[in-house]
Formats: C-alpha cells, structure tokens, sequence
C-alpha cells in the first residue's frame, strides 16, 4: 500500500501537465505542417506554413521587433531592479524596507490589459494626463502613441513598470544570501563603494542574475498585453510582436497552422537564447 501511496499523489500532477501542458505543445508541432481553418479538415502541407511565413515582411518585422523590445526591455528591467534592490537593502528601517518590496512588486499582480488601458489614457496626446504635466513647463504635445518611437518607448516603459518587481524580488532574496562577513572583510581590505560592488557583490549575486536575467527575456520575448492594448502594433508595424502576429493569424484569420508554425519558430528562439545564456553562464557565474 505504501509503495502505492507515491504514484497515487503523483497522479493528479503528471495527468494534469500531460493533458493541459504537453499534448497542447505536441499538438501545436503537428498542426504548424497543416493548413486549418477550424472549419474545414487539416490539409497536410509539409513545411509551407514555414516559408509562407519565411517570406512574409509582417512577420520578419515582428520578430525584429521582439528582439528590439527584449535587448532593451530586459536590460532597463534588470538594471533597475538591481539598483533599487541595492538602495533597499542598504542600512534603513525595516518597516521602510518592507513598504518598498511591496510597493515595487504591485504592478505586477495587477491585469496587464487594465494597466495598458490606464496608461493609454495617461499617455493620450490630447487630454493625456502626461502632456499636460509636460504643458505646464511649456512643452507641446508629444504624439506618444501615434509615432513609432514614442508608441515603442511607452510599450516599453509600460512593460518594464509592470515587471521589473519579480527581477527586484530575486535580487533581494540574492543579496541577503550574502554574508555580512565577506562585506567587513572586504572593507578590512580596503575595498568599499565599486570595488565592492564588482568584487564582492556582482561574483557572490551572478546566480541570481542568471536566473533573473533568463526569465526576464523568455517573458519579453512573449510581449502582447502592452503592445497589443496601447498601440495595437502599430503606428504601422512598428510595434507589432511575434505572438501579436500568432494572435492575429489565429483568431482573426483563422490560419491555425500558419500561427502554429510561427509559434514554432518562436519557442526554437527561445530555446536558442537560453541556451546561449547558459552557455555564456559557465564563464561569469561563480557559485559559493
């Protein structure tokens, strides 16, 4: 009865993740070589969803604009989240310590969509409230999502506003990992300020950069709430994902085997970065 007992609490788990999980990712393989339509029968078409979408601008331009959006998402992501992280850490009231980890993760738990329709709001060049702050220091209207640079840096801010408290979270929970010892030592030595911070700081957090860093770019590379909300890919194509263009092949033009192709190609350049970012971890990763 024991040895039962394991594979009895197991099941609802493993029955879970193959139904919901891994019948849906093997499903999505085999339906990027059909043509469907969700109407009429899957049509086998070997591997012409792929260069359907090969050859189609729309879905270069938006693969191109993913990995714009995560080589400068996930930097000012990480790079914010570590300085605060830092700030927060260094010598003040707890009481304050644990009002900023709160406030910093907020954005976070709140729907993607209803901040992107606040911050759409906020961000109108008409009656936004944005323009009007900026009105009274005598700067006109900026256009913010109706030119492509300015839809592009709001869809970024939104995102890197909504986020960055998980990146800062897992810096802090690195951070109080590290001993005070090794701190007081290197002061001993002489080393405060930078040199602390590069010696000391950077090599003894590198594991939970890694972490942070890996899960920052998988979730960027996935983007569609804010641009999909705040711009609707556009002015133009200038903000328009690669999960926007499996939404919209999918649901709005029903080419369910050109969407899964794309998401196909998709998942391959996830799995490519990450490796690199581990490959790449071997030479600035140091663990304690």
């Amino acid at each position: 009865m024991e040895r039962l007992m394991v594979p009895l609490f197991l099941a609802p788990t493993v029955i879970g993740m193959g139904v919901f999980t891994l019948l849906p990712i093997v499903g999505s393989i085999l339906l990027a070589f059909f043509r469907w339509d969700i109407i009429s029968a899957p049509q086998f078409v070997g591997f012409a969803n792929f260069a359907d979408i090969a050859n189609d601008p729309t879905v270069r331009i938006s693969f191109i604009n993913t990995i714009a959006f995560v080589l400068v998402a996930a930097t000012l992501q990480l790079g914010i989240a570590l300085i605060l992280a830092i700030l927060v850490q260094s010598r003040m009231p707890k009481w304050l310590r644990v009002f900023f980890r709160s406030t910093f993760f907020f954005p976070l738990i709140l729907s993607a969509a209803s901040v992107s329709i606040f911050m759409r709001y906020l961000f109108n060049e008409q009656f936004g409230v944005v323009n009007w702050f900026l009105s009274l220091v005598g700067i006109p209207a900026v256009p913010w999502l109706t030119t492509s640079g300015g839809a592009a840096a709001v869809v970024i801010l939104v995102y890197v506003w909504q986020h960055f408290g998980f990146s800062f979270l897992l810096f802090i929970g690195g951070l109080a990992s590290i001993p005070r010892e090794i701190y007081e030592a290197a002061s001993l030595d002489g080393a405060t300020g930078w040199r602390q911070f590069r010696n000391v700081t950077l090599p003894l957090l590198s594991p939970t950069l890694l972490v942070a860093s890996v899960m920052a770019v998988i979730s960027a590379l996935q983007v569609f709430d804010q641009p999909y909300v705040l711009t609707r890919g556009g002015p133009g194509d200038s903000t328009r994902t690669a999960v926007m263009v499996i939404f919209e092949s999918a649901f709005q033009q029903l080419e369910f085997g050109r969407a899964s192709a794309i998401g196909l190609v998709l998942m391959i350049l996830i799995m490519a970065v990450t490796a690199v970012q581990f490959r790449l971890s071997r030479r600035f990763v140091f663990y304690q």
